[in-house]
């Protein structure tokens, strides 16, 4: 299984989106969870702007699947989604250092 970082910037009307979906969202996540290995908002002074979601997959179109069937996806929160493959290899998150010597 493999990560893919997905960094989501909101649209003009990302604040209405977030609020309308939200709840929407959140149960897609918690419903899909074991795909995720992290997901939040990311923030401007305290407001949501965008979205990291580190989502698990066999390749990446298995992750932009499941990212696609999102509600803020579907809703059009995100004007910009950026994807690259990941690799958690230094870090509390990975117990320290795992990997690292390699050339992660």
């Amino acid at each position: 299984m493999r990560l893919y970082l997905f960094h989501c910037l909101d649209g003009d009307d990302g604040a209405r989106l977030r609020l309308e979906h939200r709840d929407a969202h959140l149960a897609y996540v918690a419903t899909h969870i074991g795909d995720y290995a992290v997901a939040g908002p990311l923030k401007t002074d305290g407001v949501p702007v965008g979205s990291v979601l580190v989502i698990k997959g066999a390749d990446e179109a298995a992750a932009r699947a499941r990212l696609g069937d999102d509600p803020y996806f579907l809703a059009g929160l995100w004007a910009e989604v950026g994807v690259h493959e990941f690799a958690a290899v230094a870090g509390e998150w990975v117990g320290g250092r795992r990997g690292y010597a390699k050339g992660a």
